[in-house]
């Protein structure tokens, strides 16, 4: 079939890479027209890689491109505010990585951004952690398996602390804003199956205070290596979110859902659970028909053809996993419950 949805790509790092240019190559009737990516060389390799026609010299380029209908924005979050609001401005359709933006602000112009063109498709890449479960989880709450919901806890595994390890990206402000390690996808995941925070105190620990850049100069260390969040949630439950890059040979990372009558766990791949006339927690098959898959470019592609609506991610959701992070930083600062 005709080309009907014709693709900028603007960052193609890892996952650009590795799911979203082969799985839109993949779809009939879509091509990926050009990328960009941060220098001219690797512009070049992607492009060779993949067989895209063209490259550009700057990010601008390809949303000015007349024949690009929608871009894709695989850049670190420094850059998804900016290209998110130029492509909608002139009227292509955007998909773009996780985290949304560098923080709230730049969240809440791009949602006002896209209430502004509502017939252009606006979409999050999805936090992926826990689509395989997601349906199956909602569906035993909804059931009642664990009676009324009391504590949520999530932990996440660290490795061993490298004082000389240089500056990741997730480690650095101008490029990674207010986001947290790997905060707001764990997040992001809960939410979908509980109501959302209202109100946070968190603390944190920064072990390494400067770091070597890609430059070798040394920066300082802004970012969490070590974080606890505590939060009340609209149904009455307290969550409890730790987020770690130093918590080495801890148990696989775990999601624990308590309630009153029953208890979830889920892990990096598996789903177990007990109710409260059972002495063990015991692995939960998840069906075929309930187990859930990355299908972010499907559903990117269809709709924008109007065959169904984003639900993974929102907009509307990324806005609010922003506003949780900025709360998160606020209270470190503060050191106080701070309101969402």
């Amino acid at each position: 079939m005709a080309s009907d949805i014709r693709v900028g790509i603007i960052g193609a790092g890892a996952n650009t890479t590795a799911k979203h240019i082969p799985l839109l190559q993949a779809i009939d009737g879509v091509e990926i027209v050009g990328v960009v990516n941060r220098s001219k060389e690797s512009s070049i390799n992607v492009a060779r890689r993949f067989d895209v026609p063209k490259i550009y010299d700057q990010w601008e380029h390809a949303i000015t491109d007349p024949e690009t209908n929608a871009i894709v924005v695989g850049t670190w979050p420094y850059l998804h505010c900016p290209v998110t609001l130029a492509a909608l401005d002139a009227g292509k359709h955007v998909l773009t990585e996780a985290r949304m933006a560098m923080n709230a602000d730049e969240a809440l112009q791009m949602f006002n951004a896209n209430q502004a063109k509502p017939e252009l498709v606006a979409q999050v890449v999805p936090s992926p952690i826990t689509l395989f479960a997601d349906t199956t989880i909602k569906r035993l709450i909804s059931e009642g398996y664990l009676g009324r919901l009391l504590v949520v806890e999530s932990r996440i595994r660290g490795q061993f602390l490298d004082s000389d390890a240089s500056l990741h990206w997730r480690q650095n402000i101008d490029y990674s804003g207010n986001n947290i390690m790997a905060m707001g996808i764990y997040y992001e995941s809960i939410v979908r199956w509980v109501s959302r925070a209202t109100q946070v105190i968190a603390q944190a620990k920064i072990f390494t205070k400067h770091r070597r850049n890609e430059k070798g100069m040394l920066q300082s260390v802004n970012i969490p290596e070590h974080l606890d969040v505590v939060a009340d949630l609209e149904c009455g439950a307290q969550m409890h979110l730790q987020q770690s890059s130093v918590t080495s040979f801890m148990d696989d990372d775990s999601i624990y859902l308590f309630g009153s009558h029953g208890t979830l766990r889920l892990t990096s791949d598996r789903l177990f659970g007990v109710t409260k006339d059972q002495n063990q927690l015991k692995e939960l098959q998840i069906e075929d028909c309930e187990r859930g898959e990355w299908q972010v470019e499907a559903d990117f592609v269809a709709a924008i053809r109007g065959e169904r609506n984003i639900k993974n991610t929102t907009f509307a959701d990324g806005l609010h996993y922003m506003q949780f992070t900025d709360a998160v930083n606020r209270s470190l600062v503060s050191n106080r419950l701070e309101l969402i």
